[in-house]
């Protein structure tokens, strides 16, 4: 079978391994390069405590469980399944945490209440609040996006598929995708795993997928990446506050996230290392972790979520464009491994019933939709 992915990112390099695997001839077509999406400006933590409905929070459990899979027993370079530590301090965070904790309980996803003590223990750099409540979601996990994804695409192109870079689609028909230096790249199937760009992509295919704009400062797509420049404080894994989310970005850097100043960062105009915004984000981390006093930016990034129009993760055969495939998703590190696994299986012929919430033939060209917008715990990219 002869399949065209089109996107290079998390998504559309596990797509392309997967279908490999199973011996399909694959062609990835990515307008730029790998990585370029999202894909190079997410938090990549890997959770599902936050999701609803749901389908949705199985749809991100089970994409948890998929990541340790994947990994196996071996020790990776992309994949830390150190989990992920959260505190609250205010009366709003404690209330929203404890019903989290009492859902997720229910729901049989680990969780557990731990102390301070047990806090300075997992993280022996963590200050400490003494009054705050403490939880500890040890499935979790963070990955490094960029090194996860040369294995994926390695993986891809061992087992025979080619790559074109800077290859942008101009035109789906029933049987090949055209691209802008007038190629022609035959196809049974084209799998959409074009990220923001969804929408533009499903059009050329005579498909309907509605994704959220990404160029307003403000709103809930875009947000703001900070990463320090190597220093000496210890960390493991993920921390999740009201104030600063960390993890660890390898070589003693660390990338932060500070949500409630994602409203202040613009993708047309990127802050500069040293300007306010960043450094309000930097000071921040020294009332989180000991050692870092001092400690400057070195990166700064404005990201642009990939988010369908309501919210949820789609996934599916586009109703009336053949054999067009589209996977968007607002949570492409968690779901990539899962994702597909299940978009092969349905691309060979078994329906996948973990995706049946998800199908693209919810967004019917000009009828109404309700507008979803993801609850988002501490940290969520």
């Amino acid at each position: 079978m002869r399949i065209v992915v089109i996107g290079a990112g998390i998504v559309g390099a596990a797509v392309a391994a997967s279908l490999t695997r199973r011996g399909a001839q694959v062609t990835i077509l990515e307008a730029r390069h790998p990585g370029s999406g999202t894909t190079a400006t997410s938090f990549a933590w890997v959770n599902s405590a936050n999701k609803d409905p749901e389908s949705y929070f199985a749809l991100n459990h089970a994409g948890v469980r998929a990541h340790h899979e994947f990994a196996g027993q071996r020790t990776t370079p992309w994949f830390f399944p150190t989990g992920n530590m959260e505190w609250a301090v205010s009366d709003e965070h404690r209330a929203a945490l404890s019903a989290r904790m009492e859902k997720l309980r229910a729901r049989g996803y680990p969780a557990r209440w731990i102390t301070a003590g047990q806090a300075r223990e997992l993280e022996p750099d963590l200050i400490c609040p003494p009054d705050a409540d403490y939880a500890f979601f040890p499935e979790e996990a963070h990955v490094l996006p960029a090194l996860l994804l040369s294995r994926l695409l390695g993986e891809a192109k061992d087992g025979g598929a080619r790559i074109r870079y800077r290859a942008a689609v101009t035109e789906i028909t029933t049987d090949a995708v055209h691209t802008e230096d007038g190629q022609r790249h035959p196809a049974d199937i084209v799998v959409s795993c074009a990220g923001r760009w969804t929408a533009q992509v499903a059009q050329l295919a005579g498909a309907h997928v509605p994704m959220l704009e990404t160029a307003t400062p403000g709103s809930t797509t875009v947000g703001l990446l900070t990463t320090t420049a190597a220093q000496p404080a210890r960390l493991s894994r993920v921390l999740t506050t009201s104030a600063l989310n960390v993890r660890p970005d390898g070589g003693g850097r660390l990338l932060l996230q500070a949500l409630d100043l994602d409203q202040h960062a613009d993708p047309g105009q990127p802050p500069s290392p040293g300007d306010p915004l960043p450094g309000e984000v930097v000071r921040r981390l020294t009332e989180v972790l000991s050692g870092t006093e001092g400690t400057v930016a070195e990166r700064v990034q404005v990201g642009r979520r990939a988010m369908p129009a309501d919210g949820r993760t789609v996934a599916g055969f586009a109703e009336g464009a053949g054999r067009f495939y589209v996977l968007a998703t607002h949570s492409g590190i968690t779901l990539a491994p899962l994702l597909a696994e299940l978009a092969t299986q349905e691309l060979y012929g078994a329906d996948a019933a973990m995706l049946r919430d998800f199908r693209p033939d919810r967004f019917t060209a000009g009828a109404p939709f309700e507008a979803l917008q993801p609850a988002r715990r501490p940290g969520e990219q």
